[in-house]
């Protein structure tokens, strides 16, 4: 096994790591290159004012089986730390990209380099946004016994998602009684108002600049939001909007009252799940519960359009619970290298 380590997202890698993720078990939007690029070029955002890229690739005979995007940062500690592309805040599943039958010994050879590297100050690797159920975790315990590293697993979020049944009415049985009557009541009342509510997902290029706008003005009206939304996350919004419609995975929802954008969630369709990123919210409109009749509607269409789960990702709201959503959990792995 070949590793080499890049310092750049080069375009020349696109098409090798598009192959991998194609072969590779647990896929998600947050893996795919092009947003690990964007994710790379806005530091997440400006979440990590200062990194650098240490982007290692495994081959065998020349062809690709393994990826670890990492990056090197200065930590609270006065240490540097080593971090996957894409941790801590706006990318809710990561893991390395790596062909099955090759994982042991892609992290073996990993925590290699790594600490070959004698990178000055470096303290730990810290792997994080794993979900509970990757291999990674039972392959990096092998790897960390291989090569005296010290590995810590935790939890660190909750993760909730719904397998969705081949029906509506089917899901909806399946759900706490309390819950179906309250979601079917929610709905009713939207459909019936006088005032005229109606709902879409967006589809038009040309309106996208301005729908992304919408959707960050609701955002807003969350306080624990405005903090977030920086001018540089923002933008790193807009450009993860733009890479999910030209990838053809963005499903941008809004809710109208009376024609005015009640409630709106931003989420991706893709591997045929639907992957919830964000939502906004009119507080103007509560009284029709604008938030649950959307999400009422987005469920629906995913089960009329075949699509077998609704995974809400990160986070623990109360909400994703009374629609059924069974819990996960997402998970850091730390790795701490011998003492020498």
């Amino acid at each position: 096994m070949n590793l080499t380590v890049y310092h750049e997202f080069s375009d020349d890698l696109a098409g090798e790591w598009l192959d991998l993720l194609d072969k590779t078990n647990g896929r998600s939007p947050f893996l795919e290159f092009d947003y690990q690029k964007l994710w790379w070029e806005t530091k997440g955002g400006g979440e990590w004012p200062r990194a650098d890229l240490l982007l290692f690739a495994a081959r065998m005979e020349g062809k690709l089986v393994g990826l670890a995007p990492l990056f090197s940062t200065p930590i609270p500690d006065g240490t540097v730390g080593l971090f996957n592309v894409g941790s801590i805040e706006v990318s809710d599943f990561l893991d390395v990209i790596v062909l099955p039958d090759y994982r042991d010994e892609f992290l073996t050879r990993l925590l290699g380099e790594i600490q070959a590297l004698d990178l000055p100050g470096f303290s730990r690797l810290s792997l994080c946004n794993l979900l509970d159920s990757s291999p990674t975790l039972a392959a990096l315990t092998i790897a960390a016994e291989k090569t005296g590293w010290q590995l810590t697993i935790e939890k660190l979020q909750h993760s909730p998602c719904i397998t969705l049944a081949a029906d509506w009415e089917t899901y909806l049985a399946g759900i706490d009684k309390k819950q179906r009557h309250e979601i079917r009541r929610k709905m009713r009342r939207a459909e019936e108002s006088e005032i005229p509510v109606d709902w879409y997902i967006v589809t038009d290029p040309a309106t996208l600049d301005t729908e992304v706008d919408a959707f960050i003005e609701l955002m807003e009206n969350d306080g624990d939001k405005v903090a977030f939304l920086k001018p540089e996350m923002r933008e790193f919004l807009r450009r993860v909007v733009h890479f999910a419609f030209d990838c053809g995975c963005l499903q941008l929802a809004f809710l109208t009252v009376d024609g005015q954008k009640a409630a709106a969630y931003m989420s991706f369709d893709y591997q045929n799940r639907i992957w919830v990123y964000n939502s906004g919210l009119n507080r103007n409109f509560q009284s029709l519960s604008p938030g649950w009749v959307l999400l009422g509607h987005l469920l629906q269409w995913a089960i009329e359009h075949s699509r077998s789960e609704f995974d809400f990702m990160r986070g623990d709201e109360d909400y994703k619970y009374r629609f059924g959503a069974v819990d996960r959990f997402v998970m850091r792995a730390d790795l701490q290298p011998p003492v020498k």
